[in-house]
């Protein structure tokens, strides 16, 4: 201990250290150690886990298009709106589902660590595993949504509406609005790990913004897009070659390309 440190007996040394945040150091080990249980999982419990993440993120539809639809028409209507976007998150998060850009960029970091072909194979099954369940479980749900009639009419058109905005993009738009997307939701599991008994408004908070500005994340975004090809309102052309693909390439680039592996840039000369 310096001199210009008060003196501190053993039990207030011990309550600063359990006041004190972790350093990025720990975090960092916290998420690699994330990663490292996620990548030894089974292929189908990673891919069955992304159909019932594809399957719960619906709920942020669901809930944006309703408060759309119930609160009036004012400016500040989109505002309120945007809340109910991070419903579908919230469930998946906390539900320790697989999701497309939390999930991957959590793999990233061992990878980052040990780049060898080995943890790039286990990598690669991971991302495939999970992007073809999520995108496997948003697409029964929206066809359930559209032709099983599980919600009214009103809502349904309110659904259709809401997702009519993502027609009105280009690829090279929906490429750059899933940039910040992608970082905002691969923070998730960086800043839950440093404040684990937040997760709640973490993830409201991280999540929210993606909805206010207008960003694409390929699962929420996706959902959306497959309403629009069950009702009629697009072709497959447009959900893959438009949507899908510049989409994921915009999360990749800011969940993998940036946050990732920054985060791992900020610690590397120290592990």
């Amino acid at each position: 201990m310096s001199e210009d440190q008060p003196h501190l007996d053993e039990e207030e040394q011990r309550e600063v250290g359990e006041r004190s945040p972790p350093t990025a150091k720990v975090v960092h080990a916290a998420v690699v150690q994330q990663g490292e249980d996620e990548l030894d999982r089974p292929m189908a419990s990673l891919f069955w886990s992304g159909v019932a993440a594809g399957f719960a993120i619906m709920a942020s539809v669901w809930a944006e298009a309703a408060l759309r639809l119930h609160v009036p028409a004012e400016l500040w209507r989109d505002a309120v709106a945007g809340l109910g976007y991070s419903l579908g998150f919230l469930i998946v998060i906390l539900g320790r589902m697989q999701l497309f850009t939390e999930h991957t960029m959590v793999a990233i970091l061992p990878l980052a660590r040990a780049p060898n072909r080995r943890n790039f194979s286990r990598v690669a099954r991971l991302w495939s595993a999970v992007l073809a369940g999520n995108l496997a479980g948003v697409a029964a749900i929206s066809a359930l949504a559209i032709y099983g009639h599980v919600q009214s009419q009103e809502l349904t058109g309110a659904m259709l509406d809401l997702s009519s905005h993502l027609l009105a993009k280009s690829p090279t738009e929906l490429l750059l609005q899933g940039i910040p997307a992608g970082f905002l939701i691969a923070s998730v599991a960086w800043i839950r790990s440093a404040a684990d008994d937040s997760s709640f408004w973490i993830v409201l908070a991280l999540t929210y913004p993606i909805a206010l500005c207008g960003f694409t994340h390929v699962v929420a975004g996706g959902a959306e897009g497959f309403l629009l090809l069950w009702s009629g309102g697009a072709g497959t052309g447009w959900l893959v070659g438009t949507f899908l693909i510049p989409a994921l390439a915009g999360n990749i680039i800011g969940g993998t390309g940036l946050f990732a592996l920054l985060a791992h840039a900020q610690v590397k000369a120290e592990i």
